[in-house]
């Protein structure tokens, strides 16, 4: 029969051992961390922009802010006499039955009145009386610190 050429060919490679590849035993975390930067910076960026959306210009005083642990609720007044809670406006005749169905921990919770500086005095105090009779009790005005 004939006499095969390449016989170094032949054994495809059984003359040597290959060697596997041992696992990595180190995790390389710079993709983790390049993106928990990113995640970061995002946040810090959309932070300030979380703050209750209806725009008002509130009065300043020189009284000292409140310490809160939760987030309270917050009735805003506008200067044309709309009212919110949060940041979603309801009619002020609805205002007793909405505050009632939000009273998930009892009326102890904390309601933060925020009233436009151009705002009627009469349509705020309107509404800090529905309010309490609501059931509430613990009412707070927001107001921003003077300036000097």
């Amino acid at each position: 029969m004939g006499m095969q050429m390449g016989g170094a060919r032949e054994s495809g490679g059984r003359g040597r051992r290959r060697r596997r590849q041992q696992p990595m035993s180190e995790i390389n975390v710079t993709p983790f961390v390049d993106v928990m930067l990113v995640l970061l910076i995002i946040f810090m960026v959309a932070a300030p922009l979380l703050t209750v959306g209806v725009p008002l210009d509130l009065p300043e005083t020189q009284a000292k802010p409140v310490d809160s642990v939760n987030e309270p609720i917050t009735v805003s007044v506008a200067a044309d006499g709309r009212v919110y809670i949060q940041e979603t406006e309801i009619d002020p005749e609805e205002l007793i039955a909405k505050l009632q169905a939000i009273a998930e921990s009892g009326y102890e919770e904390r309601i933060f009145v925020r009233g436009d500086e151009n705002a009627d005095y009469g349509t705020i105090m309107k509404v800090m009386a529905r309010i309490s009779a609501a059931g509430y009790k613990r009412l707070a005005l927001v107001t921003l610190e003077e300036q000097q």
